[in-house]
């Protein structure tokens, strides 16, 4: 029998996409955590299951121990990788007075996750090519960047990551986070640029519609974002499949720099 709470968890499909574009299984995840944790001279126990209960939703925040752990072993701070945010809620210290303490996710997060989510018409988890342009006006030149991405779906939410060392822009990590409305798709882009770069580390995000194919093979769109000069900029936008596995060796199989 299902429970209520079992119908209201919501897989963390970002974590587990930032896991995959790792090339990491659960243990060795954990693992990774283990060694982060002793690094800081906090030793934690993270574990293959305690990694399996943060992707199915079973756990949907984390303890500080384990934050500092995920921000030195991923370098991305939690609620970046899915995890909600503690709320702070106030109890009665039994001397009159009230004391702060952390609570679960927010009330409007809990609400969200029970109602229904469309399904999908098709799959889309897998490897993708993501392609999209770009006009640089101080170098009044236009660019070409690609990525090879995992994308991991549920429901109608498809949640991507690049793969390391598998884009034309070195050191530029990009993300999307998708919702599939029949042969729609909407949702936004972030990217990290490279410390050493011409965009010196900035980070750049912004909105992106794409429609899909009738084979489910291809989607193409625009997106929208901001330069540097103040100003609102767009440009095409293609994900085209490559693999439908995310599995191990398909990872290796392309974190590779796309042609």
């Amino acid at each position: 029998m299902t429970t209520t709470a079992e119908r209201a968890r919501v897989p963390n499909d970002v974590l587990t996409s930032v896991r995959k574009s790792m090339n990491l299984s659960q243990d060795e995840f954990a693992r990774g955590l283990r060694d982060a944790g002793e690094a800081l001279g906090e030793p934690n126990d993270a574990s293959k299951r305690l990694v399996q209960r943060w992707e199915s939703g079973e756990t949907r925040t984390c303890r500080p121990l384990y934050a500092r752990a995920l921000k030195r072993f991923t370098g991305r701070a939690p609620e970046s990788l899915g995890f909600a945010i503690p709320m702070a809620r106030v109890h009665s210290d039994g001397t009159g007075g009230h004391d702060m303490q952390a609570g679960e996710a927010g009330t409007a997060d809990a609400v969200a996750s029970l109602e229904p989510e469309p399904e999908p018409q098709s799959e889309y988890a897998g490897i993708w090519l993501s392609r999209y342009e770009f006009y640089s006006s101080s170098r009044d030149e236009s660019y070409d960047c690609k990525h090879h991405i995992v994308i991991v779906q549920h429901s109608n939410r498809l949640t991507a990551q690049s793969l390391p060392g598998a884009s034309t822009n070195p050191d530029s990590p990009l993300s999307l986070d998708l919702t599939v409305d029949r042969n729609v798709v909407t949702g936004t882009w972030i990217e990290q640029t490279a410390a050493d770069g011409y965009y010196q580390g900035a980070r750049y995000h912004g909105a992106i519609q794409l429609l899909v194919e009738p084979t489910g093979r291809r989607m193409a769109g625009k997106w929208v974002g901001f330069g540097k000069d103040f100003d609102v900029n767009t440009g095409p936008w293609e994900l085209r499949l490559l693999d439908r596995s995310t599995g191990r060796a398909s990872i290796e199989r392309y974190s590779t720099t796309p042609e």
